[in-house]
C-alpha cells in the first residue's frame, strides 16, 4: 500500500508529500459526468456500486494518495428525518427547514433507520475495490455546518436564519449541536467499522462564526467528535475554513490533522503549531487555471511556506471546482511528486 497518507497524519516520516484534493470525485472529471448522466446525485450517493465507481475514478487517472468516498455531509440530517433535494443550480435544499425549535425534540436518530446502510455498503466496497492501493477516507460534516443548512434550508451568503439562532435561541443551538455530535460520532465510527481508515470533519461555514461564537458553538463540539472518533486509533482531520483565529484550539483538539483554507497564510500556522498536528493544504483552487508553470510555482510556493519540519499533507485551500481541466489536476499532481521530495530529504535522509 501507497502509505505516505497515513504516515504523515501518524507521525512517521516519508520520502515526499501526500496529495489529495477535496471533492476530487466529481464534476471537473468527464468519466464523473457520464456516470452522473445516468442517475441524480443522491441516487449516487445510496447506490453502492455507483459511489465506488466514482470514488476510484480520480485514483486510477492521477494517483492520488488517498481515496475519500463519494457522499454527502447532509445525509445526517437526512437519515434523522429532513428531506433534503439537491436542484440544479440551486444546491441542497430541506423542505422544511427547523425554524420552531421544539422540532428537534421531533428528528430522529440515524441508529433507527437504515438509510444510511448503502454508505457503509460503499465504504466497504470501495475498501475491497481499492486492493490496499491508497488509504480510503471517511467523512461527516461539522455540528455547526450541519445545523447551519438545517435551519437555512439551503446554502447562504449571509446564514440570516441560523446565525441570528445563536443570539435568540442559544440554549436550543446547543440542544442541536449536541445531537448533531451523538450521531456524527455513531456514523463516523459505522464508517470506521466498514473500513474508512481516516476521517476528516468538514467546518465549511465556520467562517460565519465570530470568533467567540466559534469557540462556544463549533469548537467544542469539534473537540467531542476528535476525541471521541481518535479513540479508536482512526486518525482526525479537521477542515474548519476561516477559523484561523482559533488554530491553537483546533491543534489541541485531538485532531491528527489540522486543513488550512486558501485564505489563511499556511507559513504562521505552521509556526503557530510546531508540528503538534499535521497541516493539510493549501493551494487556491482557482490556481488550477493558470499555466503548468503557474501550477508548478504555486506549488512550490505550498511547499516553501510550509516548511522542510512540517508534517503535511498537500491539497486545495477548498474543494476542486466543476471547470478545473483535467491537465491542470495532472500538473498538479506531478509538481507535487518531483518538487516535495526536496523537503524530505532532510527529514528522512533519503537521496532522491
Amino acid at each position: 500500500m501507497n502509505t505516505r497518507f497515513l504516515d504523515v497524519l501518524n507521525g512517521r516520516p516519508v520520502d515526499r508529500t501526500p496529495i489529495w484534493v477535496m471533492r476530487q470525485a466529481g464534476r471537473y472529471l468527464p468519466e464523473y459526468r457520464a456516470v452522473r448522466a445516468k442517475h441524480s446525485f443522491l441516487d449516487m450517493v445510496y447506490t453502492p456500486e455507483v459511489a465506488v465507481e466514482v470514488t476510484l475514478q480520480p485514483i486510477d487517472i492521477f494517483g492520488f494518495d488517498a481515496a475519500i468516498i463519494f457522499s454527502d455531509i447532509l445525509v445526517i440530517p437526512e437519515a434523522m428525518g429532513m428531506h433534503v433535494q439537491f436542484l440544479e443550480g440551486r444546491g441542497p435544499v430541506f423542505d422544511a427547514p427547523i425554524r420552531d425549535f421544539r422540532a428537534i425534540d421531533r428528528l430522529g436518530s440515524i441508529s433507527a433507520t437504515d438509510k444510511l446502510d448503502p454508505i457503509y455498503e460503499a465504504v466497504r466496497l470501495a475498501r475491497t475495490e481499492l486492493e490496499g492501493k491508497v488509504p480510503l477516507i471517511g467523512f461527516a460534516g461539522a455540528p455547526w455546518t450541519l445545523a447551519a443548512y438545517m435551519i437555512e434550508g439551503s446554502g447562504s451568503k449571509t446564514f440570516q436564519h441560523a446565525r441570528a439562532a445563536l443570539y435568540t435561541h442559544p440554549d436550543a443551538m446547543h440542544a442541536l449541536l449536541d445531537r448533531l455530535t451523538r450521531e456524527i460520532i455513531i456514523y463516523l465510527k459505522n464508517k470506521i467499522a466498514a473500513g474508512a481508515q481516516a476521517i476528516q470533519i468538514f467546518d465549511s461555514w465556520a467562517g460565519q462564526l465570530t470568533p467567540q461564537q466559534f469557540r462556544t458553538f463549533s469548537l467544542p463540539y469539534l473537540k467531542k467528535i476528535s476525541e471521541a472518533i481518535s479513540a479508536t486509533g482512526t486518525p482526525v482531520i479537521l477542515f474548519a475554513r476561516n477559523a484561523a483565529h482559533s488554530l491553537d484550539e483546533l491543534s489541541q483538539a485531538g485532531a491528527a490533522a489540522l486543513g488550512i483554507d486558501w485564505q489563511t497564510e499556511m507559513a504562521p500556522c505552521c509556526d503557530l503549531i510546531k508540528n503538534r498536528v499535521a497541516v493539510q493544504g493549501n493551494l487556491d483552487p482557482l490556481a488550477l487555471f493558470a499555466t503548468p508553470g503557474e501550477i508548478r510555482a504555486q506549488v512550490g510556493q505550498v511547499l516553501e511556506n510550509v516548511g522542510s519540519s512540517q508534517r503535511h499533507i498537500f491539497n486545495l485551500g477548498h474543494g476542486i471546482l466543476p471547470q478545473t481541466p483535467v491537465a491542470s489536476v495532472r500538473a498538479l499532481v506531478d509538481a507535487v511528486h518531483e518538487l516535495s521530495p526536496l523537503y524530505h530529504r532532510e527529514k528522512t535522509g533519503v537521496t532522491l
